[in-house]
């Protein structure tokens, strides 16, 4: 379920904006984020970039773990460790990124995610382990 509250969503970073990777949902311990395909995303195969699957699930996960409810309260993290298993090829054009915090604790978190494609297809899943940033 979607939280509308425009105060609360943030952009993705400027690397995730640049190729187009945009939150779709973010909620107390879940995030999605998106990204049509394009030609500068796609490997010499012909197939997304593993970069890009990296990508969206290390931001989907950051997110997940990231969320306040409060936009006074901002949050961030860095990556301590990011695991991508490549699963499948899409058959789509778009890919959704969905990820959970699975545990943690007040300077760390573990999550999980998946890529999807647009038509349903399981393209790739991640497990990381992040730090809370302390905000100045």
């Amino acid at each position: 379920m979607r939280d509308d509250n425009a105060a609360l969503w943030e952009s993705p970073s400027p690397w995730g904006s640049h190729i187009g990777m945009k939150l779709t949902d973010w909620q107390a311990d879940f995030a999605r984020v998106e990204l049509t395909l394009a030609d500068f995303t796609r490997n010499r195969h012909g197939a997304p970039h593993g970069g890009v699957h990296a990508t969206m699930l290390d931001t989907a996960m950051g997110f997940a773990g990231c969320y306040t409810g409060d936009p006074e309260r901002r949050q961030l993290c860095l990556t301590l460790n990011l695991s991508v298993n490549y699963l499948s090829r899409p058959q789509g054009t778009r890919l959704i990124a969905e990820a959970r915090k699975t545990g943690g604790g007040r300077s760390s978190f573990f999550a999980e995610g998946k890529v999807l494609d647009d038509a349903g297809m399981l393209i790739a899943s991640g497990t990381g382990v992040f730090r809370y940033r302390k905000m100045a």
